[in-house]
């Protein structure tokens, strides 16, 4: 389910009644601990936190005109998901995320290549999502995809 909100805030209010608390809270908990140089933003029809054009010039190889996408969050039909490209691309990430995942939440990890997925909104770990976000810099992210691009 794509939205075609231009906006957050605009992606946020057309969000159904059972679904805003939680996306809001998601929204608040990646902000504030996503290292400083992402941008927020629309992408890709979810709410996105992207490297811009002004730190990472070339943008996304598929679409070099978009910024760079690192994390993204999104309303589906079925569920709220999580996507970090992160974890798709870090295995030791992967590793960290997946144990704590697994120490702190009751019930199975319902997870993609970099898609986390969450069923019942009263159950996502947001303090979880939060130390996720808070993993990798901008930086960080380019020296990873740049390496995982040219392989």
């Amino acid at each position: 389910m794509q939205s075609k909100a231009t906006t957050v805030d605009q992606y946020l209010k057309e969000l159904p009644e059972d679904r805003k608390a939680a996306m809001t809270e998601l929204r608040k908990v990646v902000s504030k601990n996503l290292p400083k140089g992402f941008k927020e933003g629309m992408g890709y029809g979810m709410m996105g936190y992207d490297v811009p054009h002004s730190k990472y010039p070339d943008g996304y190889h598929c679409d070099p005109t978009q910024p760079l996408p690192f994390m993204g969050i999104a309303s589906q039909k079925n569920f709220i998901a999580v996507y970090h490209m992160g974890i798709y691309a870090d295995t030791k990430l992967l590793k960290w995320f997946t144990d704590e995942y697994a120490k702190q939440v009751k019930g199975k990890l319902d997870m993609g290549k970099s898609c986390i997925r969450f069923k019942k909104p009263d159950q996502i770990p947001f303090k979880l999502i939060g130390e996720l976000a808070s993993k990798m810099t901008p930086d960080d992210w380019i020296k990873l995809y740049e390496k995982n691009l040219k392989r």
